[in-house]
């Protein structure tokens, strides 16, 4: 059935919102710490909730907030969340220091990271893939992938990927999808690929496209 707004409201919230250091990924990081800290309540996202959604930003302005929270009432859940993140940089230091006085649950964390769990709690790679080849003659540039002309749409990954290929093959997405239907990941081939200036968003429209679905 359509789903009710709190679905759309949460879907949007949890993957609609870039991560890392934009702004709009400040703002969400602080309204999640609020409610981790029980300085806003929310009738869609619970403290554990807030600290998940956390979680899933990998690195940015969701860093600090989680480091601090290990030294909450919550800190074995931030530390579980934060073993899974790897984008900690200068932050590493932070939680060292409070391994050094005693934090339970930053050694907890520290003992993760050197286990390698973000690398091993991940499913295995299969041994063999079989796809179906997208070949693309020629050289595809990262203009091909992500043109200039619509560079305005690239922070919105999903409406920006509607350009791709669309000024070196008009019809590519349709055949993209033909392909898809035949259940098999689609490999995007080419004669050369990736020249140019080394622009995420034209992996972002690739990976939307014929990527498949990584849980968080």
């Amino acid at each position: 059935g359509k789903p009710d707004s709190s679905e759309q409201l949460i879907t949007l919230f949890k993957e609609r919102v870039p991560s890392g250091v934009d702004q709009a990924a400040y703002i969400k990081a602080a309204y999640l710490t609020a409610i981790a800290k029980n300085e806003e309540v929310s009738a869609f996202i619970s403290n554990n909730d807030a600290i998940e959604l956390l979680g899933t930003m990998v690195g940015g302005y969701n860093v600090q907030s989680l480091i601090a929270l290990l030294d909450s009432p919550m800190a074995d859940k931030a530390a579980d969340v934060l073993s899974s993140c790897t984008l900690i940089f200068d932050a590493f230091h932070d939680v060292i220091e409070k391994c050094n006085q005693g934090n339970k649950s930053a050694l907890k964390l520290m003992t993760a990271w050197s286990n390698g769990e973000w690398f091993l709690r991940r499913e295995a790679l299969s041994q063999e893939i079989h796809a179906i080849v997208f070949k693309v003659d020629g050289e595809t540039n990262t203009d091909d992938l992500s043109p200039a002309q619509d560079a305005w749409s690239r922070p919105d990954i999903p409406l920006h990927a509607k350009a791709m290929l669309i000024n070196k093959m008009p019809d590519a997405l349709n055949k993209i999808e033909a392909l898809k239907a035949k259940g098999l990941p689609i490999a995007y081939v080419g004669d050369v690929v990736g020249t140019g200036s080394s622009r995420k968003s034209a992996i972002n429209s690739l990976q939307w496209h014929t990527g498949q679905y990584i849980p968080f």
